[in-house]
């Protein structure tokens, strides 16, 4: 039976580092040639890692990425290799080259380019016009790349009817919640309405605010998924993918008859003769169901805080331990990421601070093994009154004081990321930094959001899901039930600038994500005041969110990459 041998290299490049990714290449392709593959695949844009945003604008940097694939096609001998890169002429395109003992036998440009959300290809490419099929190892194969399979008429429809008998498509598809299944469906789509067999080749990795979640699969030509790997992970996925049930099948339906007229827009380009090589079968890989909801999140920020220390070189990382929920959850993110070793807690109480809060914060740092620091800020809030006090006076205490201390905190903790050399996570969460609850150069400070994307409500809900995973409370269960506070003030509490979570973030999913108006918020049982109050306080925060630092994104639409809203803006939509 005529089968191809596919090798799916889910790898994690580094965006500019054209010289660790080439290496990288190289030694997966040996790992795959050691496998007797007939073609492997690396993911969009591996040469470069994605996305290189404006390092596209630079000309050596181009050049020197196609000199990457010419260093490549010289590891090539008895094996074809699919790899993204950026090829040009007097354009840049987002690419494939198609590459087999030795040589550069084709490059295939992808042809739809996406332009939403965290995506701004029209930017720097140009979209391909070529629709070509090669021959490999005595079976059509047709290449694609990322948004080329997501369109029912795309690239994949007109290869498919040219002859294809796979299409291979690699990605650099970044994570939020609900798309790996949403993957799933495009793919069993286009797999059966084409009746070819797809083979989905993913990225993974961590990028600033994007993470690549990996999970490459494979479909069969009647829709059916038949291998898939795993996610957040790096891995090379076999796969022996028969061809004569699906041209069978092909021969039953007419519509599916290769076109002449489609012909006319296709190449088909000898790429690999047949091999004659004696090899046993591969059995699927075996199936894999996602994760939950809670693992995956918690897995995409693992991963993407791990990715951003290790990339960008930092020693470690020090955290604010407050005794609270989120600054919890940072911290044990952190550990999984990076190793107990690595990752550093400082406590920092006022007078304002309660001695659950001091408890709670060093019953996290036993839990995890965590170093914890303690430095007072008594003195520091005293230093900073007998300053300012002449100047306010006749005035009464407020936010000023409050935000002071935050600012203290906020200064104690770059002073040990200058000294140490240690990356400050900041531990601010979405619902907090879509309403502005948060401290410019206090608690807003630092290098890393890590929760920067994650609701209030989905806080507590990671940390229900870590204590059950680890079989024991290393989130201590108070600080999952008590109720949150700042501790800037005596008494204070979040509900008294805040509505409560449960109903604070279904208002700002709403508006921020599925931007619905203000009506429609209304129709989801939400009041008038509390909807325009909510909104309102969204719009008049983004000065704040324009100087945090950057976060992972799990949602549909993050802060940062998704979000470019005017800081300077008189419209409100009640």
């Amino acid at each position: 039976m005529k089968s191809l041998r596919v090798a799916l290299a889910q790898i994690n490049s580094t965006v500019g580092d054209l010289q660790g990714n080439t290496e990288k290449i190289v030694a997966w392709i040996q790992k795959a040639r050691k496998e007797k593959a007939d073609v492997v695949a690396f993911p969009e844009l591996a040469i470069t890692g994605y996305p290189p945003e404006d390092l596209l604008l630079k000309p050596q940097f181009i050049e020197d990425n196609i000199a990457a694939v010419r260093k490549i096609s010289s590891r090539t001998k008895n094996i074809t290799v699919i790899v993204g890169f950026v090829d040009r002429d007097d354009c840049l395109y987002n690419a494939a080259a198609v590459v087999a003992d030795g040589k550069i036998k084709d490059v295939y440009r992808k042809i739809i380019l996406p332009n939403y959300g965290v995506f701004d290809e029209f930017r720097y490419f140009r979209p391909g016009k070529r629709f070509p099929v090669y021959g490999i190892n005595g079976v059509a194969v047709g290449i694609n790349i990322c948004e080329d399979i997501w369109h029912r008429d795309g690239p994949s429809r007109t290869q498919s009817r040219a002859g294809a008998e796979v299409i291979i498509n690699i990605n650099a598809s970044p994570y939020e919640m609900g798309k790996p299944s949403m993957r799933q469906n495009i793919l069993e789509e286009r797999s059966r309405e084409n009746s070819v067999i797809i083979a989905y080749l993913n990225a993974v990795g961590g990028q600033d605010e994007l993470v690549f979640d990996g999970y490459s699969m494979a479909y069969d030509h009647t829709g059916r998924m038949i291998a898939q790997a795993g996610q957040f992970a790096e891995e090379l996925m076999l796969l022996d993918l028969p061809t004569e049930d699906a041209n069978i099948y092909r021969k039953k339906r007419p519509a599916l008859a290769i076109h002449r007229e489609v012909m006319k827009g296709v190449s088909r380009i000898a790429v690999m003769p047949v091999a004659k090589t004696d090899r046993r079968p591969i059995p699927y890989p075996c199936s894999r169901p996602l994760h939950t909801p809670e693992e995956e999140v918690y897995r995409a920020l693992v991963l993407g805080t791990s990715d951003y220390v290790r990339k960008n070189g930092f020693r470690g990382v020090v955290i604010g331990l407050s005794g609270g929920v989120d600054s919890s959850l940072v911290a044990a993110i952190a550990v999984d990421a990076l190793g107990k070793e690595r990752v550093h807690g400082i406590f920092m109480p006022s007078p304002y601070t309660s001695q659950e809060s001091r408890e709670d914060a060093y019953g996290l740092a036993e839990n995890l093994g965590i170093a914890i620091t303690e430095l007072p800020i008594q003195d520091i809030m005293n230093s900073y009154a007998a300053l300012l006090t002449p100047h306010f006076a006749g005035r009464k205490s407020d936010t000023t004081e409050e935000n002071l201390q935050a600012r203290i905190r906020g200064n104690l903790l770059m002073a040990f990321s200058n000294k140490f050399g240690w990356l400050v996570l900041t531990t601010g969460n979405k619902s907090e930094m879509s309403v502005g609850y948060a401290t410019l150069y206090g608690d807003m400070a630092g290098g890393f959001a890590v929760i920067k994307d994650v609701p209030k409500t989905l806080v507590y809900e990671l940390c229900r899901w870590l204590n059950a995973l680890k079989g024991r409370p290393v989130i201590p269960d108070r600080v999952i039930w008590k109720e949150p506070t700042a501790e800037l003030k005596p008494g204070q509490k979040d509900t008294d600038s805040l509505p409560p979570y449960d109903k604070l973030d279904p208002i700002l999913k709403a508006y921020i994500e599925e931007e619905l108006s203000f009506q429609d918020i209304r129709k989801l049982g939400c009041t008038t005041g509390e909807t325009q109050r909510v909104i309102s306080m969204v719009d008049r925060s983004e000065y704040k969110r324009r100087q945090s630092p950057p976060g992972i994104k799990i949602t549909g639409r993050a802060f940062g990459r998704d979000w470019r809203f005017p800081i300077t803006n008189k419209y409100r939509s009640y």
